[in-house]
């Protein structure tokens, strides 16, 4: 399974589209937005429109920067695939997250966000590959050393080691964009606003 996967769009339409062509042109099977799609819930016009032009099947969550009910405007709008405290599964591959973030406008307590990745993980454990989505990235993670302001998530961390997905994905940390670290048995990646292709 081929996906891209993005962070930290921030009402950028002209990103949406670079990404959304990127997505086709490496005919991924699946695009996973891991949050943060407005600016303080600026307006969501063309950010979504761009991937399902193309045909291309999207998942998202929300970041700490819109709602939840924005995400799930979105998701009712376009048709997407929501993962924020559910789960979606292909062939082997099952998916499941959790988006805000333990900071910002739209937070989550820290057992608030374990709670929502438990109840997604229970549906998709039997699945041969899992990949968990975030916003927020993990506590004592590498990408945490990159701000003082945004701290990681204990919840993501007991998470990560309790379900040991193959792939984490999360966004929020700009500056860590593209790093990626082992947490265990996880391959953890900050995606970051120009997308990753990855597979599993």
């Amino acid at each position: 399974m081929k996906i891209l996967a993005a962070s930290d769009i921030h009402g950028d339409v002209n990103l949406a589209r670079s990404l959304a062509d990127k997505a086709e042109k490496a005919k991924v099977d699946m695009v996973i937005l891991c949050g943060d799609l407005t600016l303080q819930e600026s307006s969501t016009e063309g950010i979504i429109f761009p991937f399902k032009e193309k045909g291309l099947r999207v998942g998202i969550i929300p970041g700490n920067h819109e709602s939840n009910a924005t995400s799930n405007f979105l998701i009712e709008r376009y048709k997407l695939v929501n993962l924020h405290g559910y789960s979606y599964y292909m062939d082997r591959v099952g998916m499941f997250g959790c988006g805000s973030a333990n900071i910002g406008m739209f937070q989550l307590s820290e057992e608030e966000i374990f709670n929502f990745l438990e109840k997604g993980h229970k549906y998709i454990e039997d699945k041969q590959k899992k990949i968990m989505v975030t916003h927020v990235h993990p506590s004592g993670s590498l990408i945490e050393k990159f701000t003082r302001f945004f701290p990681g998530s204990m919840a993501v961390r007991k998470a990560i080691e309790k379900f040991q997905p193959d792939l984490a994905l999360c966004g929020h940390v700009h500056e860590a964009e593209g790093i990626e670290e082992k947490i265990g048995r996880t391959r953890l990646i900050n995606v970051g606003r120009q997308g990753k292709i990855i597979e599993i």
